[in-house]
């Protein structure tokens, strides 16, 4: 729902939201009137009652997971309830038990009494009450559910549903269901085997990972599926029959409506307007209900949200452009724009392989936003004839290449692959509305359906909604014009409606709108660049590296058969389980959901300091997942027109501001082991070349030295020493040079543990240590850095007041559990309350680097390029020409970004490879 609220900063949009909801019902779902001796109109909203029902008692891990009900939330149930009951809807709320039992109990009453009914829900569980006589519907997508729209969604009918959950799980709920088994799966299972039952009975005959997995939950299924199946036979306090529609109490609305300031529904009700024809935070008045209820176009004014749940922005504005007269004025249109959307539809989400199939615009006219698709390379049967992509698209070049030409989109970074992949180098942007909710709210979905229904109320199209979903989906190149055109144009529309909102937000909050400004959308033009440039590996030296590999396995494989006696197979868990715990009778330390001891990575780490078969086996995963991820894997990714590996940067993953790489991640490739230094040492410079890496020494210390203000910490880094030695000798009460290297790594594990929040007992594991040593040394730590001390605590406290942090630069890092109820999730978000500022920090810190070392090399005119970015260290292609130059000024630029109580440090590294040290 829309974050709305009223001009005392009230929460409204949940109740807003709810409400256009039943109102929607009402108009598209008219139940037959009665007529003389007919049964009369019922119907009723449910909600779930507070505290425990009977499913807490059969599982006590069930909905445990779940955060507490946001603050803002909270506060809209009562004028919620308020609001229906003044409606006329009748209310239901059965203590001990959930509204979707409530819900299916008069389903099956309503069926007896031959009447149908239509239940309004998003809920999949509730699949499994559909029948002839019962219908679900959901007014956030329209979707509508029968007997066989079930089928066609699920794969099984209504009365597998059940099955299908206890074998998919639902994480929602916190039931889990059999590891690695997906919608596919459990529909292949149900649809050979015919009901769970049956395929419990045949377990042993399913094959491979996902066989073992589920005879490793077998004992859990028949529980799981029984949490999961709504209970038909309550007794209820009221019947069906009482259950009628009441009159409206207009009085009581329009208090409500005007305390809440839903003004066109308080002018329905004769309840006046205060002239405004505005409310405080409300979404844009020219919306419009679903396609089949489309309503004239408003003024553009800021209104509420009109009168239905599921909104659309005004499609009777868009346009398809199959001819050259409409070409050039829609040209026109752009080039007189201020500001136009941009967005591509393409052949594949691959930014290297994509080709265009089409371009959406969206521009701000004087009497609304107009929006126009331009179809280049649709080719189903029948399809229009189109405008040819080529002569279009050289028509377009001058408008997309000039800087002149403000615009906008939705992570522009992946249209410009697009674009350059036919030849055209996008300039000219403006805004990007990803990185703009990124900087804003880091912690929420950034995806355009999620902004659109956040800041606009209004539901979009999906891909999936188009294309379809597997094996049913189709290319872009294959939806129907009409509805790709719809699609496209609202995309580029949404887009320019949310760059409009996050205008007004940043106005608001200049330090974010200046992070925006000069960091990200910068950043996001060298992420092009060294995406677009790649890196260069030697596939040869990573395939004998793979062999070997291959051969470390076998022997590893050996070496564990011969310490459990007999073979087994190390990459099933329910055979290392039998083998550890039932064969060698070693402690079991933690257990799955499922009740069966666990061998997940931390529980094979505390097992291996004392037994040699599960440190085998964690090194046989290691190895594994080296092999596999990188030294098979990355040679196959080698682009064939470039010889060289692209990775994805993304600027919008983790919420501390840390890059992401991925399809390869580059990133994850481990530094400090030998395997993973054989690995760095296959990314190559070509010819004539060397590969730079300039990496920050200890910058998340130095942050937290920064701003904890530390005299101790603060001189030590001033004096260039040793910091872990340093502290160690503060801890120990020594001087530096009496600290032992046992000494040095146990400060090491403080000074780092403390950044990440760790706990004595998190100390104690890591050191192998008493939890009274742990805490003894903590507590000696804190006396000598109080300022450290004073700093969490202060951060923490900050944290509770704002629900964020801040970096230095003034990145906002949300923390939505620092006031949790549940002990271990307040406890978590303040552990990250007291690592995100350094963490984020030091992000901002990389990519000012980055900034500073591509405007040195662009203004120089310099051949080097950036090709990686990884955690705290920049990589640079270097021409032997120029590497003097690069060696002498790169360790300068970087520790000029900022100035920080402390000095900045840039280790330097330089050779043929990226392993290479020198």
């Amino acid at each position: 729902m829309p974050d709305l609220r009223n001009k005392a900063g009230e929460p409204t949009g949940a109740i807003y939201g709810v409400i256009s909801m039943l109102r929607r019902l009402l108009a598209d779902y008219k139940a037959e009137q009665p007529q003389a001796g007919a049964s009369a109109v019922y119907r009723a909203v449910v909600f779930d009652a507070k505290g425990k029902t009977f499913r807490d008692d059969w599982y006590p891990q069930y909905k445990a997971h779940r955060p507490p009900m946001p603050d803002d939330l909270a506060q809209q149930i009562e004028p919620l309830h308020a609001c229906i009951r003044a409606a006329g809807w009748p209310l239901l709320m059965v203590d001990g038990v959930e509204a979707d039992d409530v819900i299916g109990t008069l389903a099956a009453r309503a069926t007896a009494a031959g009447v149908d009914c239509v239940i309004s829900t998003g809920d999949k569980d509730l699949a499994q009450l559909v029948n002839p006589h019962v219908t679900l519907v959901n007014t956030m997508s329209n979707e509508v559910l029968d007997v066989a729209g079930v089928e066609r969604k699920f794969g099984v009918p209504p009365e597998r549903i059940v099955d299908y959950l206890a074998l998919t799980g639902d994480a929602v709920d916190g039931v889990p269901g059999v590891a690695k088994v997906g919608p596919k799966t459990a529909v292949k299972w149900l649809t050979q085997y015919g009901t769970l039952d049956n395929l419990i009975v045949h377990a042993g005959e399913i094959g491979g990972v996902v066989g073992e997995n589920l005879r490793q939950t077998l004992d859990f299924l028949p529980l799981g599926r029984k949490l999961l199946t709504v209970v038909c036979d309550l007794p209820l306090p009221q019947e069906v029959s009482e259950l009628t529609a009441q009159p409206e109490d207009q009085a009581q609305l329009i208090e409500l409506y005007t305390r809440l300031e839903f003004k066109s529904w308080l002018r329905e009700l004769g309840g006046g307007n205060d002239g405004s024809g505005s409310q405080s935070g409300a979404i844009a008045d020219d919306i419009v209900a679903a396609p089949a209820a489309r309503a004239p176009k408003r003024d553009g004014n800021m209104g509420d949200a009109g009168h239905a749940a599921t909104v659309f922005a005004d499609r009777s504005r868009y346009e398809i452009l199959l001819t050259w007269p409409d070409f050039e004025r829609w040209l026109e249109k752009l080039e007189r724009a201020g500001l136009t959307a941009l967005d591509t539809e393409t052949t594949a989400l691959d930014p290297f392989a994509a080709r265009l199939v089409g371009l959406s615009f969206a521009v701000a006219e004087p009497d609304g936003i107009a929006a126009a698709y331009l179809p280049l390379a649709h080719d189903y049967a029948g399809a229009p004839e189109q405008l040819p992509c080529a002569e279009a698209l050289a028509r377009l070049r001058p408008w997309l290449e000039a800087a002149a030409r403000p615009k906008l989109g939705q992570h522009l970074k992946y249209d410009r692959h697009v674009l350059a992949n036919h030849g055209i180098a996008l300039r000219g942007i403006h805004d990007d509305t990803l990185l703009a909710s990124y900087v804003l709210e880091s912690d929420r979905p950034h995806d355009l359906g999620a902004l659109a229904m956040r800041h606009l109320g209004l539901a979009t199209l999906s891909y999936d909604d188009i294309t379809g979903k597997g094996a049913a989906r189709i290319p872009f190149n294959q939806v129907a014009l009409e509805q790709a055109a719809i699609y496209a144009a609202e995309d580029a529309d949404i887009t320019l409606r949310v760059h409009q909102v996050f205008v007004s937000q940043f106005a608001a909050e200049e330090k974010l709108a200046q992070l925006y400004r000069e960091l990200e959308l910068p950043v996001a033009d060298v992420l092009y660049r060294m995406e677009r440039h790649g890196v260069l590996i030697d596939v040869f030296a990573m395939a004998r590296h793979s062999e070997e590999l291959g051969r470390s396995l076998l022997d590893l494989e050996r070496q564990a058969f011969e310490l459990a006696g007999q073979p087994f197979n190390l990459n099933s868990p329910k055979q290392i389980q039998d083998i550890l715990f039932g064969q060698q009778g070693l402690p079991v330390l933690k257990k799955t959901p499922a009740g069966v001891p666990s061998t997940n990575e931390e529980v094979l780490s505390e097992l291996a300091l004392d037994y040699p078969l599960p440190r085998l086996i964690l090194e046989y995963r290691s190895l594994a997942k080296l092999k596999g991820t990188y030294t098979d894997k990355l040679p196959r990714m080698v682009n064939p027109a470039t010889g060289r590996v692209h990775t994805h940067f993304s600027q919008a993953t983790a919420v501390t501001g840390r890059l992401a790489s991925s399809e390869p991640n580059l990133q994850n490739i481990p530094a400090r082991s030998h395997e993973g230094r054989r690995i760095r040492s296959a990314f190559i410079a070509p010819s004539g070349c060397s590969l730079v890496s300039a990496d920050y020494s200890q910058v998340e210390l130095r942050i937290m030295a920064h701003l904890s203000s530390d005299a101790r910490l603060l001189e030590a880094f001033h004096r260039g020493e040793d910091v872990h030695r340093a502290t160690a000798a503060e801890i120990f009460g020594i001087t530096p040079l009496e600290v032992g290297p046992d000494q040095r790594r146990a400060a090491k594990v403080i000074n780092f543990g403390l950044i990440y929040g760790m706990s004595a007992f998190g100390l104690a594991r890591q050191l192998g240590i008493e939890r009274g040593a742990a805490a003894a040394y903590m507590e000696r730590y804190f006396a000598r850095y109080p300022g450290v001390a004073r700093y969490m605590e202060e951060t923490r406290q900050y944290a509770r007041e704002h629900g964020y942090v801040e970096t230095v630069f003034g990145r906002r890092l949300w923390l939505s559990d620092i006031r949790a109820s549940h002990a271990g999730r307040r406890q978590a978000a303040e552990r990250a309350a007291i690592n995100a500022p350094m963490q984020g920090t030091a992000a901002d810190l990389i990519k000012r680097a980055m900034l500073a070392v591509q405007g040195w090399l662009d203004a120089q005119n310099l051949a080097s390029r950036l090709i990686l970015q990884v955690h705290d260290e920049l990589v640079l292609e270097v021409p032997d020409a120029e590497l003097a130059r690069v060696r002498a000024e790169l360790p300068g630029l970087m520790n000029g970004v900022a100035s920080l109580k402390v000095p900045l440090v840039v280790d330097l590294s330089v050779g043929p490879n990226w392993g290479a040290k020198s």
